[in-house]
């Protein structure tokens, strides 16, 4: 029986990396699943197939999986992207902030618009020195209807969005958008742009690392969750 299941397991697991950029490690410290966003995470619309994409029906039911898994004790959510669907990228982050196991996330390269969410979603967040993360308001391509409700749309979406990144930061509302608004820092666009140090320094990650760094915090949370409580008889 054994020697039946395990290559059908090992089959499934070069798959999910090809596939989906993910991968479990067993290890003596505990079974990290390791998942990738990266290029433009991809929403209702299929984009062209010479675009990186993470699409979003992929995660969701992953996230789930892993979530209620015996045998995965934490997530590492790895970072590169430049952003994309916004109500894509909020359902991923929505789904990872719910998750009760150890979460830990690491941007590397660039954590980009929607990728900000995602990047602050775990219950850790660390990013490489030479990663940057793009601050921005909301935008959108293609026909846009010229009406009061369309900016009005954009701007409640926008609030979500703060609310959600704030809610799960050390960044102050008041400072985001700021960062959000800002004129000057882009050459054809509003926004501002944070180097590693940066986005530390602004509460919005929590703290500069790299995978070692990442791994050893989320080995530390899977260690106190599985330690057993003390209770008196």
């Amino acid at each position: 029986m054994n020697e039946k299941t395990n290559p059908d397991m090992k089959q499934q697991e070069r798959e999910q990396v090809v596939e989906l950029g993910s991968d479990l490690t067993n290890g003596r410290l505990g079974n990290i699943y390791t998942l990738t966003i990266i290029g433009q995470v991809e929403g209702h619309q299929v984009l062209p197939e010479t675009v990186k994409t993470t699409k979003y029906e992929h995660v969701l039911p992953l996230l789930a999986g892993i979530e209620e898994s015996d045998e995965i004790d934490g997530l590492l959510l790895l970072l590169n992207t430049v952003g994309g669907d916004i109500e894509a990228g909020l359902a991923i982050a929505e789904m990872i902030a719910g998750m009760k196991k150890p979460t830990v996330s690491l941007v590397l390269g660039g954590g980009h618009s929607i990728g900000i969410p995602l990047a602050v979603c775990t219950k850790k967040s660390f990013i490489t020195p030479t990663a940057s993360m793009t601050v921005h308001p909301v935008r959108m391509t293609g026909l846009v209807v010229g009406a009061p409700q369309t900016f009005r749309y954009f701007q409640r979406i926008q609030e979500q969005i703060i609310d959600f990144v704030t809610a799960n930061s050390r960044i102050s509302r008041q400072e985001f958008e700021g960062y959000m608004m800002a004129t000057g820092e882009m050459a054809t666009d509003v926004g501002t742009i944070l180097y590693g140090k940066e986005a530390v320094a602004s509460g919005l990650i929590d703290k500069l690392g790299g995978l070692n760094d990442a791994l050893a915090a989320l080995h530390r949370m899977v260690e106190k969750q599985n330690r057993p409580s003390k209770k008196g008889n």
